[in-house]
């Protein structure tokens, strides 16, 4: 506890009293019901989070004028009496664990997608500017079809800009949201006043043209917000925590709110009598990946010095958010930039953190690995889930219990699959035994988190844990039916991933063309030698030969730095094949100075990434100028270029002094056949039973071992 002694020790939220300084961030779910109310999913998802340590639990999104207003098909409601008894059920199981819970109220204003889909009118401060996107050009056609803004019934929605009596009516639901929060037992209320919705939309001197009191001045622009803390205020106890998000920035947004403008709101609400200030950002959606520069900010700490900045010129609490780490959280609360620390990603995929950090076992948290499932799952209008952690979402149906018959389970590969099931059927109080191939843990994991680090910490934590745990980890060993018979393996799960057939491609033979299996090999060191002896020079295999024992390709850093100065790729290397490997193998190598070109025969890029996250690995090639070309069917290679047909059927071809194939994955339940025709119990998980990469691995894996 000592390393992270400020983010652990007790806090004062206004008249709260928390019993550490982790909240969780308030996020959409998509748990309620079609009616707004409050179901068994969502009480044990919070539930889950308040038993994980958090001090305080803020309940996301909960609309104020339902179905008014409402963002989210399953979004929760508090506009009415009747919500209160499940609201109540939720307070107390909460706070049987320790934590303290609130809710953010909030009115979505001019992105109010569900009003959009259902035909109810736009409530605006004036009338939106138009704003040019990409953000659907690169959705498939089954995401199209389910994409939140796709479903409205007409193409002319109509807009309310809101006159005084409606002005009125947006304070009562916000005071009644309060009232009704407090009378269902949450021990405060975050009011919404962030992130282009209705208050903030009238903070903004970009979206409010108002000519009238509301709108014009800085004081004007105020206005809403001032009454609306005043109203909510005056209609709950003095016990009762009340505090706003607002935005340090509007990013991408000519005229939009600064930060020195946000200051001064800030001081606004801090007069006011604010228990404290929830300090994020916003940017104007011109690109897909501009979305994770706010709200949801992929940089790490990327809003913390603006808090920091807030924080010194208010006397209220500053509650920091947005991919902090638990001791950059800590430092910042040492130092005096912030008081609070506001978790949401990190808790979707541990919601066990903050007890974690308390055990002084930080290595075993498991990482957010910034793949952005969860906020995907919400432009799709589905609920939320974690590709990290299975147990998102589930928390009421998947439960981690002690078998009722001990197994001996006998786990064939080290890679993602392999590590969690083995972990859960550990946990469960069975014999467990791992056999991987291979000198190390991770399979195609290891590789994958050079092209994206942030895979590179989900790797250490599920090596972390199996190693922390008495499994018997078999290296170097290949596994035969006649070793699981020594083992007397009562129950095998396979795990080896997924197969990779050549495509029939004439020239694919050849030296300079690689599979993405070969290149990972080589560079990793597994199994290198025989990938070495027939593609690379004597040259080059002394150098691969030097990094092997220099350690390189045991570390991912060095093997990061390594790749940098030497790959046995040449300068112009296509890639066949633009699904998800594809194209983060893009990302990597045009770090590494190769020009690169992307060949996919379907027409969508990287539909096996999640939406946020394929926007940013688009918006990235594309800002390299990286050619990405669909419906291109590749004919054949030669020595110097892949020549292909392209989408109108014209014959192309593009130079390459390498290319890799990125296509040709397949399951492959041919060990797992073998081994049962030999009376073996033996089952598939990972990408050798379903495609699925990092998310799909560990859903198989604990599905699997949850049901031994």
């Amino acid at each position: 506890m000592s390393q992270y002694k400020h983010l652990l020790s007790p806090g004062k939220l206004g008249p709260i009293d928390l019993r550490n300084r982790i909240i969780l961030s308030p996020m959409g779910d998509n748990f309620s019901d079609p009616e707004g109310f409050c179901t068994e999913q969502l009480q044990s998802y919070y539930e889950a989070r308040a038993a994980g340590g958090a001090g305080l639990i803020i309940m996301g999104v909960v609309s104020i004028a339902f179905p008014h207003g409402t963002a989210e098909p399953f979004q929760c409601a508090i506009s009415d009496d009747k919500y209160i008894p499940g609201l109540a059920k939720l307070a107390e199981r909460v706070h049987k664990h320790g934590a303290k819970i609130a809710m953010q109220i909030q009115h979505a204003g001019k992105v109010s997608a569900r009003d959009l889909a259902e035909g109810r009118e736009l409530w605006v401060p004036s009338m939106p500017r138009m704003v040019q996107n990409n953000m659907m050009s690169s959705l498939t056609e089954e995401e199209l079809g389910k994409f939140i803004s796709s479903q409205r019934r007409d193409n002319n929605p109509t807009i309310r800009v809101m006159d005084k009596d409606d002005i009125a009516q947006m304070v009562e639901w916000f005071a009644a949201a309060a009232e009704r929060a407090e009378r269902a037992g949450f021990d405060g209320v975050e009011i919404h006043a962030a992130h282009n919705y209705i208050i903030a939309g009238f903070l903004s001197p970009y979206h409010n043209q108002r000519d009238d009191e509301y709108g014009g001045s800085f004081e004007n622009r105020v206005r809403l917000m001032r009454e609306v803390i005043r109203a909510v205020r005056a209609r709950v106890s003095p016990d009762f925590g009340v505090w706003v998000r607002l935005d340090a920035y509007e990013l991408h947004t000519e005229g939009g709110i600064t930060l020195e403008e946000a200051k001064k709101i800030a001081q606004v609400a801090d007069e006011e009598g604010m228990h404290a200030i929830a300090v994020s950002a916003y940017a104007t959606i011109t690109t897909g990946s501009a979305f994770t520069d706010a709200p949801l900010v992929q940089k790490p700490a990327g809003f913390l010095d603006w808090a920091a900045q807030i924080n010194a010129v208010v006397n209220a609490p500053v509650i920091a958010l947005g991919r902090i780490e638990p001791e950059v959280g800590d430092k910042a609360i040492a130092a005096g930039d912030c008081d609070f620390i506001a978790m949401g990603r990190k808790l979707l995929a541990d919601p066990e953190l903050p007890n974690k950090l308390i055990a002084g076992k930080p290595e075993t948290i498991r990482p957010c690995i910034y793949c952005y499932v969860c906020v995907s799952q919400i432009f799709m209008n589905q609920r939320i889930k974690c590709a990290a952690n299975p147990f998102t979402g589930q928390e009421s149906q998947k439960l981690i219990m002690p078998a009722t018959t001990t197994q001996h389970v006998v786990i064939i590969g080290g890679g993602p699959a392999g590590m969690e099931a083995a972990r859960i059927a550990h946990l469960r109080g069975h014999k467990v035994t791992l056999i991987e191939r291979s000198a190390r843990l991770g399979g195609t994991l290891f590789f994958a988190a050079l092209a994206y680090p942030e895979n590179g910490v989900l790797l250490d934590n599920l090596t972390a844990q199996i190693k922390e745990l008495p499994i018997d980890i078999l290296y170097n060993t290949e596994a035969t039916p006649e070793l699981l018979k020594s083992l007397n393996a009562d129950q095998v799960f396979v795990a080896t991933g997924a197969k990779r057939d050549a495509p029939n491609i004439p020239g694919a033979e050849m030296k300079h063309v690689w599979s993405g299996d070969e290149l990972r090999r080589l560079m990793t060191g597994d199994r290198a030698d025989e990938i070495a002896k027939n593609k690379l020079s004597l040259t080059q295999r002394t150098m691969m030969k030097a990094g092997s024992l220099s350690g390189a390709t045991n570390s991912r850093e060095a093997l990061k730095g390594l790749s940098k100065l030497w790959m046995p790729l040449g300068k112009n290397v296509t890639i066949i094949g633009g699904g998800l490997v594809g194209l983060e193998l893009a990302e990597f190598l045009i770090e590494r100075g190769r020009k690169v070109t992307v060949l996919e025969p379907g027409p969508s890029l990287g539909a096996e990434l999640s939406i946020v996250r394929r926007w940013r690995v688009l918006d990235q090639l594309n800002a390299h100028h990286v050619p990405l070309l669909t419906q291109s069917t590749v004919s054949r290679i030669d020595q110097k270029h892949v020549h292909y047909t392209d989408k109108d059927g014209n014959e192309q071809r593009v130079a390459a002094d390498s290319v890799v194939l990125a296509v040709g994955a397949s399951a492959d339940h041919s060990l797992a056949n073998t081994l049962k025709q030999q009376g073996f119990n033996a089952i598939t998980i990972g990408d050798c039973d379903t495609l699925g990469y990092i998310e799909g691995a560990l859903k198989t894996a604990t599905d699997a071992a949850l049901s031994l």
